[in-house]
């Protein structure tokens, strides 16, 4: 699978799983493709945490449906029709979950191209985490991002000391298939922008020519339509 066929197929996945365990030397892979992701100054901020154990998904689960219950709340009628078929998270239907944190601190506070923008540790770990993702993808492993939760509760369960950011929380398991469209596009609860509508030139708001507008589009269509 090359890059780009791993980007198209990429979903953020909460079913289609199979009960396959996910063998070490193949987690291992997914991890070092993580460890390999660009950071600043180097600084490598992220930690990994395999949450295998049941009791502990759960107490997590039962967070997440707290949580969902709260949102679904705040919903109107039919925004609340179409969230009931929604799955949100695969926690108990997946093999291993995967808490990625990262650490402000490590290599003290002077983090080469840090000193203007702090917030470049926690983009390095999520590039991580995207670095996971599409790897899972090429080895035929979905991936879920979990956020409906108290970020500061799973750090609780999960004994993340405090000054320790949690930036992520990811179910991962084989799939059965990797879905044509994203579950939320399918379930309507929103649709693909066009690319071109994202794209500026020179500065924000001014667009670029219609050629190049429609060349976006052209190419978007393309990729999608990979087979």
């Amino acid at each position: 699978m090359n890059v780009y066929e791993a980007i198209r197929k990429r979903r953020d996945i909460r079913s289609y799983y199979r009960p396959d365990p996910i063998p070490d030397d193949i987690l291992a892979k997914l991890l070092a493709a993580a460890h390999l992701a660009p950071s600043v100054g180097y600084s490598q901020p992220w930690d990994f945490i395999i949450i295998k154990d049941l009791e502990t998904r759960r107490k997590i689960k039962e967070l997440v449906e707290e949580e969902r219950n709260r949102f679904t709340n705040s919903l109107d009628r039919e925004r609340k029709s179409l969230f009931s078929n929604i799955k949100v998270e695969a926690i108990l239907d997946t093999p291993i979950n995967i808490a990625v944190t990262y650490d402000p601190n490590r290599f003290g506070p002077n983090i080469l191209g840090r000193s203007t923008m702090p917030e470049t540790s926690l983009y390095s770990a999520i590039l991580a985490v995207g670095n996971l993702w599409l790897a899972a993808t090429a080895e035929g492993i979905g991936v879920g991002f979990v956020s409906f939760f108290s970020k500061e509760k799973v750090k609780e369960i999960l004994k993340i000391p405090k000054e320790i950011e949690l930036v992520a929380y990811l179910t991962l398991g084989y799939v059965k298939e990797f879905p044509k469209i994203p579950e939320l596009e399918e379930k309507g609860w929103n649709k693909r922008l066009k690319l071109s509508s994202l794209v500026f030139e020179n500065s924000y708001g001014k667009s670029p020519s219609e050629d190049f507008k429609k060349l976006l589009d052209k190419v978007l269509e393309q990729l999608l339509n990979m087979t």
